[in-house]
């Protein structure tokens, strides 16, 4: 029987692709690697844990040449640019962040998936585009009015409202899913902060908003870009089905609530973030057209709401396990309320504590900070290389292919936060005398904030409002887990509990 003409060659390829395969996965670290599959499997069986997982491998790997960074591959890969190099190194995040900051942009996958929901904003984008907008965000985010304006915004939502929301559960001794307020509350603060605009989505009837709706669902339709091979969305595009129908759909909402925004500002300019962007001028001169106005706006709605709400949320959670931390907190609050409210507890509850009170609150920012070490809101982030590159612990990284810092995998690393790397110790952020915050002299060992030029401008206005939030429950009511409830990381870009955060609320007696 004569042998088909196409099999010698196909055989020829598959043993050459094979030999190449094992030649080059032997080199690898991380995952173990499959032909065609590369290590999608593993990534599949892990979704559920993925953080931990990557963690896991980047301690694995500890050693010379490859000391907390490992490899994974894409299925099909046929080159080196179809690895992702990992690596929770802060010497490697360092140089990727600052040393070599323009060798490491977004990149082309990452932009593209973003486009449409954020166009060239300031979250999305590189180069020229990038610093025009963060310089003008620079200037507004420096002073004191924006801070003071946060402050207002926050301290109205839950005076108002969040407190309202609060005392109805605890008096009915039901529970709430406290992520879902603290979303609602963080969600109407950046929009009265961005655009002079308070959707009130956190009010006692919870209602549905449709600018939310539509945002959550854009977001989410997006990210689903970044899962799946770009061609599977592409064609969804084009045909008008899925996720893409469902994105089209949301950002036309989230276009027109934008556009009715703008014209408010129009009429009425204020002191909030889009109305300060108005009154900018670009490189050439002329001021911002409203497509890109409505971008830069959606940016920061985009920082602003998830990753302060993720971010208390998993606070509360280890304030809950670790009673002796919320009672030194407590103590903190009612210290400087006895200070500047005088001894009158009544006082201490009519409203929520102002800019100066909150910026006393030390160990509350360590708990904060501590809390960010262990569940940072964005738990990794991906970097496109542009040339080929050597990272400072010598893994070699090829032009076209992608590099992920996890910040989750560095607050993990016995060799950077020492043996209790796992426990939840506020009082390592403090001085000796516990009066001071004190971050580590290397701000690469702490990234739940960016660093090097692309720094998030708004983590003081963060820390402001998480700890106004925090202090306005803890002073009022102590937290329990309902039962039997699972808390849970969600595979996500930001660290979501993906069952919420059900709890109890008790009405705390505060000691004379």
């Amino acid at each position: 029987m004569e042998t088909p003409p196409f099999l010698l060659p196909l055989a020829a390829a598959t043993f050459a692709y094979l030999v190449w395969f094992y030649l080059l996965a032997r080199k690898l670290t991380g995952p173990k690697v499959w032909p065609i599959v590369g290590s999608l499997p593993f990534l599949f069986k892990n979704r559920r844990n993925i953080h931990d997982w990557i963690a896991g491998h980047l301690r694995a790997t500890g050693g010379a040449g490859t000391y907390q960074t490992c490899t994974i591959a894409l299925p099909l890969v046929a080159r080196r640019q179809g690895f992702y190099t990992v690596t929770c190194h802060p010497k490697n995040i360092e140089h990727i962040l600052r040393t070599r900051f323009d060798n490491y942009p977004k990149g082309p996958e990452w932009q593209t998936a973003f486009h449409d929901l954020l166009g060239q904003g300031i979250f999305n984008s590189d180069g020229e585009t990038w610093l025009i907008q963060r310089k003008t965000a620079a200037l507004e985010f420096t002073t004191r009015t924006l801070r003071q304006a946060m402050a207002r915004w926050v301290n109205r939502t839950i005076k108002n409202r969040l407190w309202h929301i609060l005392h109805k559960a605890a008096t009915e001794k039901v529970s709430v899913d406290l992520q879902d307020l603290l979303l609602r509350l963080t969600f109407d603060n950046i929009c009265g902060l961005t655009f002079g605009k308070d959707p009130e989505t956190l009010s006692v009837e919870l209602p549905e908003n449709p600018f939310s709706i539509a945002f959550d669902t854009a977001t989410e339709a997006t990210l689903q870009r970044l899962l799946y091979p770009a061609v599977l969305w592409r064609v969804e595009k084009l045909l008008g089905i899925g996720a893409e129908k469902r994105l089209k759909k949301s950002l036309k909402i989230v276009g027109n609530y934008m556009e009715d925004a703008i014209a408010a500002r129009k009429e009425n300019p204020s002191d909030d973030l889009l109305s300060r962007f108005m009154k900018k001028k670009d490189l050439d001169g002329n001021h911002f057209p409203i497509s890109v106005l409505q971008r830069i706006a959606l940016n920061f709605v985009l920082a602003g709401r998830d990753t302060s709400s993720v971010a208390l949320s998993w606070f509360f959670w280890l304030v809950m396990n670790h009673p002796e931390v919320e009672a030194k907190i407590v103590q903190e609050i009612t210290t400087v309320l006895r200070d500047t409210r005088g001894n009158d507890q009544e006082k201490w509850l009519e409203e929520p504590l102002v800019f100066d009170e909150a910026d006393r609150l030390i160990y509350l920012k360590a708990a904060l900070a501590e809390t960010l070490r262990l569940y940072p809101s964005v738990p990794q982030d991906f970097k496109y290389v542009v040339s080929d590159d050597v990272l400072p612990d010598g893994t070699f990284v090829p032009a076209g292919s992608t590099v992920t810092y996890s910040i989750y995998s560095v607050g993990r690393m016995k060799s950077i936060w020492g043996e209790d790397c796992m426990e939840f110790k506020p009082e390592r952020w403090l001085s000796p005398e516990g009066d001071r915050f004190e971050p580590p002299k290397d701000g690469y060992k702490f990234v739940a904030f960016n660093a090097g030029p692309r720094t998030c401008l708004g983590k003081d206005l963060a820390y402001l409002q998480m700890k106004s939030v925090a202090s306005a429950i803890l002073l009022r009511y102590r937290l329990s887990l309902a039962p039997g409830h699972p808390v849970e990381q969600k595979m996500s870009l930001t660290l979501f509990m993906k069952n919420g955060l059900h709890v109890f609320l008790h009405p705390r007696t505060l000691l004379a």
